[in-house]
Parts: structure tokens; sequence; C-alpha cells
């Protein structure tokens, strides 16, 4: 189990260093774009990106969780490159006929997709890049399937981080407006996929193999409902928003959600590995034992990073936005980064649901937090503004991980101690909450945020000791 634990971790911390690196470059991006565009047209770029974000469901359609399953099954070994080449040619034909749209109804589909007449070249550029990003994205998950990590570490990095540079070289000297984040975009991803030109060609056919899409688009459709319920929890809010107080406000939303991605620097690099990882394990003896120990120890380090979040936010937030017209939405990011997490968690602790290909409760719980989303939108919104928003977010993310965890408990169930899990984010969170009124809602002296730190430490130390005591006793026994 150690041997496995330690392959995990590794590709784990590489994903994560990765991640550090490119979410540190968007960081830096924040402040050139709040330099450069008002919060009015930040809310069309944010808004753009949310509908973008949508579309880019459509075209992965769930298939790379069924890419994932039958590229690691044993009896499918023989054709896993086949699944990946039909994937590749599916991925390309939805994303171009996408685009074909932006161009035929591009003044219907300006409206639609950035909320504001005028901004259909706009628009048409930003399917331009999902249909170039769709492709690199089906390499670089080949590439994690494969354990090539660091492919897929160096690849993102230099698209990452030629999309900071071409969009801040284009923004200052040939225009400050959205056209010019999409031209940057464009030209990181047509230089990345020049460079990967040799793996498509091991990867491109040009007719589809009917009985093995059928395959892929059977464990991948129950998927697709939990998709756009996520899109609907995580970017409709900014619809809404721009419908209620207009593009500005939505310029706000997306400052602080954009902070919110802190946390993401702890979970994308393990929800890369976790996929590949859990699946090629899946049929190891100990493999549940397994499952329940990373269920902890994410967890933990997950509450970790949210109370580092509301410590230090506040001060990075002002030191990175110069323009203070976005100062307001600091407040919100503690809360926000609360649901991105739980957004993430419920990856990890659904496992059971892929291994027995029993996917669709995800969907079906999946849609019923996007309408608990909505709903919460709509009433909370025009009382509380950005706080609604926040809040409906997460609560939704809330509801969708602990209802997708029972049902992946009752399908294949994992030793966990749920109560002490549920101790430990109830602490964690009223810690949080401490953190935040002191910094945020009160004249008191910043160091008594170390008050909060103690009680965490304490309480959530004091469970993870108890748990790996326990753990110890049962090995020796």
């Amino acid at each position: 189990m150690l041997k496995q634990l330690k392959r995990f971790g590794g590709d784990a911390l590489l994903y994560a260093l990765m991640n550090v690196g490119t979410k540190l470059v968007a960081f830096l991006m924040i402040s050139v774009y709040t330099r450069y565009l008002d919060a009015a047209e930040y809310g069309v770029f944010e808004n753009i990106d949310a509908v973008t974000n949508l579309m880019t469901f459509l075209v992965i359609f769930g298939t790379d969780s069924a890419l994932a399953f039958y590229f690691f099954e044993k009896k499918h070994e023989s054709r896993k490159m086949d699944y990946v080449r039909n994937v590749l040619l599916f991925r390309f034909a939805v994303a171009f006929i996408l685009y074909l749209l932006s161009v035929v109804i591009g003044s219907q589909v300006s409206l639609l997709v950035a909320q504001a007449t005028g901004y259909e070249k706009t628009v048409q550029l930003a399917f331009i890049v999902l249909l170039l990003e769709s492709l690199i994205t089906l390499v670089l998950t080949y590439f994690r399937f494969e354990f090539l990590t660091w492919r897929v570490v160096i690849s993102t990095v230099a698209r990452l981080g030629m999309v900071a540079l071409f969009s801040y070289l284009f923004l200052r000297y040939w225009e400050q407006n959205v056209d010019m984040i999409m031209f940057g975009r464009i030209a990181a991803a047509s230089i990345i996929i020049v460079f990967l030109l040799p793996q498509f060609k091991n990867l491109i056919t040009f007719r589809f193999d009917k009985k093995l899409m059928k395959e892929i688009l059977i464990y991948a459709a129950p998927l697709v409902p939990a998709s756009l319920s996520f899109w609907l929890i995580s970017a409709s809010n900014k619809l809404i928003l721009t419908g209620f107080d207009g593009p500005g406000a939505a310029g706000l939303f997306g400052t602080a959600v954009k902070f919110a991605t802190v946390i993401t620097l702890l979970t994308t690099g393990v929800q890369m590995a976790w996929r590949p990882y859990s699946m090629s394990i899946k049929d190891k003896p100990d493999a549940k034992k397994i499952f329940g120990s990373v269920y902890i120890i994410i967890f933990a380090i997950g509450m970790f990073g949210l109370m580092g979040i509301a410590t230090f936010i506040p001060a990075i937030f002002k030191w990175m936005i110069s323009n203070t017209e976005f100062h307001p939405a600091s407040v919100y990011v503690p809360l926000l980064s609360l649901g991105s997490f739980l957004n993430f968690y419920y990856l990890i602790i659904s496992v059971g649901l892929f291994i027995k290909k029993e996917t669709k409760p995800i969907s079906i719980q999946f849609g019923i937090a996007a309408i608990i989303s909505l709903i919460l939108n709509v009433v909370l919104i025009p009382i509380m503004g950005l706080w609604g928003a926040a809040l409906a977010l997460t609560l939704s993310y809330g509801y969708a991980c602990a209802a997708i965890f029972i049902k992946s408990q009752k399908t294949y169930h994992v030793p966990t101690p749920v109560g002490k899990l549920i101790f430990m984010f109830i602490t964690s969170i009223i810690s949080i909450a401490a953190i935040q009124y002191i910094l945020d809602f009160s004249d008191l002296s910043v160091w008594l945020v170390l008050v909060p730190w103690a009680f965490f430490l304490l309480t959530n130390g004091g469970v993870l000791l108890t748990l790996r005591k326990k753990g110890r006793t049962e090995e020796a026994a």
C-alpha cells in the first residue's frame, strides 16, 4: 500500500507544483486585466468565459471519465489507443460545429454569450480558443493516463505562461479590450499544438468506430447533466448578477471567484492524479483502505488551505489589484473558496460510483444542486447582492458533495470516520468565520487571528492524531 501511495503522492506533487506556477501566473494576470479593463468590460469578459465554459462541457461530454475507465480496463488494453483517437475526433467535431454557429448567427450568439451587443468578433475568437484547447486537452489527458507527468507539466506551464505574456503585450501595446485576451490565448494554443504535432499524428483518425463510440457515450452520457448542472452552479450567477446589477457586478464577482481558486493550488494537482491512480489500483485487495486514507488526508489539507486563504487573501488582494474599483470583492473570497473545495472534494469521495460504473447519481444530485442554486440566486441576489451569489454557490456544492458521498458509500463502501470529518468541518468553519470577522468587519488587532488558528490546530490536529493512533492499533492487531 505504501508503494502505491508514494506513486500517487509523487504524481500529485508534480501536478500541484505545476498548478502553483500556473495559478500564480493567473493571479498576476488578474492585476493586468483589472488595470486595463474597467469593471463593466471585465464583467463582459467573465460572461464570455462563463458561457464558453458551458460549451467546454458539451465538447468533453463526459468522455474524460469514460476514457479513464476504458483506458485502464484490462480487456480493452489492446484497443486503448482507438478509444483516445475516437474521443479526439468527437471533441473536434463538436467544437467545430459550435464555432460555425458563432459565425453563422453571430449577433444572436454575441447577445447570448456576452450579455451585450457588439461582441460578435470577440465571441468568435473565444470559440476558436475552445476548438484549439479541446485538442490540447485530449493529448494531455492521454499523457496523464500514460503517467507521463512531466510532459503534462511542461506543456501546461508553457501554454499558460504564453497566454499571460501575449495577453499582456496585446493589452498594453495594441488595444485595451477583451479581444486582446482572446488573441493571446489563440497564439499560445497554436504554438503548443505545433509542438504536439508528432503526438497528433498518432492520435488522428477521420472515421468514428461506431461500436466503440457507443460504449464511450453510454458511459459518458449520464455525466453530462452533472456537467451542465455544475455550470449552472458555478457560472450562471454572473449572468444573473448582470441582469440585476449590470456587468460591473459580474466583474467584481468574477474577480472574487478568481481569487477563490487559490484553493486549487492544493486541489487540481490531486484531482489530475486521482482518476488514473484510483482506477489503476481499484482491483487491489487494500484499495478501500487506501481510498479511506486519501479521503481524510485531502480533507485535512483542504481545511488548512481554507484557513490560509481567509488569513492572507485580504492583504494579497489589495496588493495585487491597484484599481480600487475592485477592492470590495475581497470579502467574498473565503466563502467562495469553501465552495471551490467542496466542488473538488466530491470527485475524491465518489470513487466508488466510477468504479462500479454507477455515474447516473452524480448527474441526479448535481441536477438537484443546480435547481437549488438557481432558486437561491434568484431569491438571494436581489436581497444580498454578491453575498447572495457566493452563498448560493457554496450551499449548492455542499449539498451535492454530501449527497454524492452518501450514494457512493452505498454503492462501494469505503471505511470513513464520517462523524470526525463533520466535527473537523464545523470547527474549521468557525475558525474561518472568526478570522474573517477580525480582518474584514472589525477594528480588532490582526494578531487576534492567532486565536482561531490555535482553536483550529487543536481541534483538527487532535482528530488526526486520534485517527493515526487508531490506525496503528489496527495494524498491530
